[in-house]
């Protein structure tokens, strides 16, 4: 069970969660690159590239709504949300992932915030004639300055900041949308697609970061006096408005400037303003904003891997999970965050565009993670799953495939790496953690929902379906399961292409607590047994006092497999034949219901190599052949009999050979068996021989003989006709309730 981090000291409430989200929406990305986007895929381009990013980020606000109404959320964010749905090993390989992500978007707002000097940078170049080229002389000593202020000040000092920065982002979007168009503005608006050179989903992968405001404001989730309640609030209001500030802002760019000067001047917006100078001071607050609350909710994330035990040295665990005794503040994860974070500034000389990039990918991969596990949520029907907010199952399927999609579009390698990456992470945290579970479970439920449904199908389907494509469903009842597995055998080979089969162990007595205990432990066997097969067999016990009440019982079962069981499997051993003795009794039982029959003769031979399938075939068995014929094709079809032939011998009178070898052929070759013709052999009867010695010269070394008999024969020989046959290997005996037509 996964343990908790509780900040008790907790007090954030919704308007916190609304302004750090719609600070990193309305940041740096709307200020220097939206402007570029307008200018090279167009205005209605545009709104697609809008479109699509919230066709991905509202169905994950919607999903974080209802995973986050569904359970305690606390620190970690979009982390703890993954992993306390998907399990420890998956939330892991997508926390880390998601941490990089966050503690890289530091450097990419506070690279950001550097250009938002540029007009300064000239006018002091004008005027002194001195010019910074490089940016990172701002902004290496500006995450300096932030990380030392996180570091020591904790998130109280962000909280206090944010209500300025959202105030200047206000007036500075205001003064935007008050201004005028620019001297090169065109006459005519355009409403054309493609202005620029740039592709639609290069320019989608530069402008999606913006839209990942919402991991910023999950990122406060440890912070939250009531997150249940916050985060859905402020996630969702955060998203559509920043998605209508984007479409006005769209419309007010392309009114107001020319394709080349939204593509050439990253600081467009400045000249449309009705007071130019507020627009790099927006950009600034914007992105100092972002920038902080990338580098509070980035220490968070990661302490919370820590807390849970993620990484493989307990002692990097503990280090990283460390906060202060007052507060909880992550210490030392803040440290590291700092780090990562001057490395990427310090390695930013190309600009914005490449951060983007990476960003882009990652919170794709997070929001599709998501998406899946509400998706996965709403098909599992767990009983325990149930959110005072809810989305639509179709909503978190739309997000899930388009982040998919959406990251192959933008870039095919880094999207395939992303995956790969996170394969190997969740691999090598499962080995570290392989206590962790959570993802098997909710994939349980999947699997559990879906086999109800088709078995509710199945059952209702035509029942005339069945007769006209027969199939097996069969079933089988033994106490004799742990002395020997032929039985259980046959039933796996039956079922494990064309079938479905279920195999039930008898424990004679009454029912009560000793023996409900025994069916537990001997059921636990079969599964264990089970394991070591290539099998698609349900198993279970039946508890009855006697065999014959617990045919009774048996053959009255409806059918895991939801169309109901048409045939049943005894076995018996050939030096003990005591075994099926019960069964013969009760057969006018199995007549009453219809049921196809087989009956496994096991001999100390076994089955040999599993290369030769003797299939007889005499004058008694008109209803028998083709089911006898259909069940050694159906064996055929485990890959233990892969190297396996069928043989097929028909004794028949003298003056009936070749009519029923032309019977024989055409019936092989119309229902595309694979059985050569030179493996159909007819054997001439003659008054003085019998079937049983035939059978015994012919098959004495085939792997699994099978041989057709009749109610009369159960009722006139009884044990004597399947013990008869003691110089062969396996026999299975086959009597078919009605004549099977093969196809």
């Amino acid at each position: 069970m996964p343990k908790t981090l509780i900040n008790k000291n907790a007090t954030f409430g919704t308007w916190p969660v609304f302004m750090t989200a719609i600070s990193t929406i309305l940041g740096a990305i709307l200020f220097l690159r939206f402007g570029w986007a307008v200018g090279n895929v167009g205005f209605f381009g545009v709104i697609g590239i809008i479109v699509l990013g919230h066709l991905i980020t509202i169905p994950t606000a919607m999903a974080v709504a209802e995973i986050a109404t569904n359970q305690r959320v606390q620190g970690g964010g979009a982390y703890f949300i993954i992993s306390r749905s998907f399990g420890l090993t998956t939330g892991g390989a997508i926390g880390i992932a998601l941490y990089l992500s966050q503690a890289i978007s530091v450097a990419f707002y506070v690279i950001a915030f550097a250009e938002a000097f540029e007009p300064l940078l000239q006018f002091i170049a004008e005027h002194t004639g001195w010019l910074i080229y490089d940016k990172r002389a701002i902004s290496i000593p500006v995450t300096l300055i932030l990380g030392a202020l996180v570091y020591f000040k904790g998130a109280n000092i962000g909280m206090k900041a944010l209500y300025f920065v959202v105030a200047i982002l206000v007036t500075s979007l205001v003064m935007f949308f008050m201004g005028g168009p620019t001297k090169n503005a065109p006459f005519e608006i355009s409403y054309s697609f493609l202005h620029g050179h740039e592709s639609f989903f290069y320019v989608f992968t530069i402008i999606f970061p913006a839209f990942t405001g919402l991991a910023a404001g999950l990122g406060l989730s440890g912070d939250l006096r009531d997150p249940k309640r916050s985060i859905p609030r402020g996630t969702l209001w955060a998203t559509v408005v920043g998605m209508l500030i984007y479409i006005l802002a769209a419309f007010k760019m392309n009114a107001s400037a020319s394709p080349a000067e939204l593509r050439d001047n990253q600081l467009i917006m400045q000249d449309i303003a009705i007071w130019g100078p507020i627009i790099p001071i927006g950009l600034a607050a914007a992105s100092l904003s972002s920038a902080l609350g990338s580098i509070l909710v980035a220490p968070r994330t990661l302490q919370a891997i820590g807390f849970d035990n993620i990484l493989p040295s307990k002692y990097l665990n503990s280090w990283f999970a460390k906060g202060k005794e007052k507060d909880n503040e992550p210490i030392n994860s803040s440290l590291i965050t700092i780090v990562i974070a001057l490395i990427f500034v310090s390695a930013s000389a190309d600009g914005l565009n490449s951060v983007a990039s990476i960003i882009s990918m990652f919170f794709m991969l997070t929001y599709g993670t998501i998406c899946t596990i509400s998706l996965l949520e709403h098909f599992a029907a767990d009983p325990s799953y149930r959110p005072t907010f809810k989305s639509k199952w179709y909503f978190s399927a739309i997000g899930a495939v388009l982040s998919v999609w959406a990251m192959f579009m933008m870039d095919p390698v880094y999207a395939s790496v992303s995956m790969v990456v996170m394969t190997i992470l969740y691999y090598l945290i499962r080995s570290f953690n392989s206590q962790n579970k959570g993802l098997e479970k909710l994939f349980r439920g999947v699997v559990f929902q879906l086999s109800r449904q088709l078995q509710v199908f199945a059952q209702r389907a035509d029942k005339e379906d069945r007769e006209n494509s027969w199939r097996p469903f069969a079933i089988c009842i033994s106490e004799d399961t742990f002395k020997r597995r032929s039985a259980f055998d046959m039933l796996r080979w039956i079922s494990y292409k064309y079938g479905f089969g279920t195999y039930i162990h008898y424990i004679g007595g009454l029912l009560n607590e000793k023996t409900n205990q025994e069916s537990i432990d001997v059921l636990n066997r079969l599964l264990q047994l089970a394991k070591g097969s290539k099998n698609k067999v349900y198993l279970d016990t039946i508890i009855s006092p006697s065999y014959t009440s617990a045919i009774a019982q048996v053959i009255q079962l409806s059918g895991i497999s939801g169309k109901g069981n048409n045939m049943i499997l005894f076995e018996f051993s050939r030096t003990d034949p005591s075994g099926i003795e019960d069964a013969l009794k009760n057969y006018h039982l199995l007549e009453s219901t219809k049921f196809d029959v087989c009956v496994l003769n096991t001999a100390y031979k076994g089955f040999g190599y599993r290369r030769e399938i003797h299939v007889w075939i005499t004058s008694k068995d008109y209803e028998n052949a083709n089911l006898m014929i259909l069940m050694a094709y159906i064996i055929l079809g485990h890959p233990e009999w892969r190297k396996g032939v069928i043989k097929i011998f028909a004794v028949y009178p003298e003056n009936e050979l070749e009519h029923q070898k032309d019977h024989l052929l055409s019936l092989i070759t119309s229902g595309r068996l694979p059985i050569s013709p030179s493996n159909i052999e007819l054997i001439s009867r003659d008054s003085m021989s019998d079937d049983r010695s035939i059978i015994s010269d012919h098959s004495v070394d085939a792997d699994l003989t099978i041989i057709g008999f009749r109610s009369k024969d159960v009722k006139e020989k009884g044990l004597a006709f399947f013990n008869s046959y003691e110089n062969l290997g396996n026999i299975l005996f086959v009597n078919s309730n009605k004549e099977k037509e093969i196809k």
